[in-house]
């Protein structure tokens, strides 16, 4: 599967849940992640989507770019496939309640 196609796809199901997937282009400012997912109960997610099977794949940017969210305390994830976005969102409890 190609990055694209599980971004669309992850787009879809975070809409499916009631919530925005919005698109962070940061211009002067490289290695934000792809996404800002806000779901129902004000839960905010930066998710860095990469194609499926790829261990990390982010560059330096981008892990500098992760370090300085979590130190603000944000939720910065890095998803690999559809299963692991299920998975994680499920750990934190608030999907049921969707």
């Amino acid at each position: 599967m190609l990055e694209k196609t599980l971004e669309r796809k992850v787009c879809n199901y975070i809409k499916d849940l009631g919530g925005k997937a919005f698109k962070w282009v940061c211009p002067g400012e490289t290695g934000v992640p792809d996404r800002i997912c806000i779901l129902p109960g004000g839960r905010i997610i930066f998710m860095e989507l990469k194609r499926p099977g790829r261990k990390d794949g982010r560059s330096e940017r981008q892990k500098k770019i992760f370090r300085v969210l979590e130190a603000l305390n944000c939720e910065v994830w890095l998803i690999n496939s559809m299963e692991e976005l299920k998975e994680r969102l499920n750990k934190g409890g608030d999907t049921n309640d969707l």
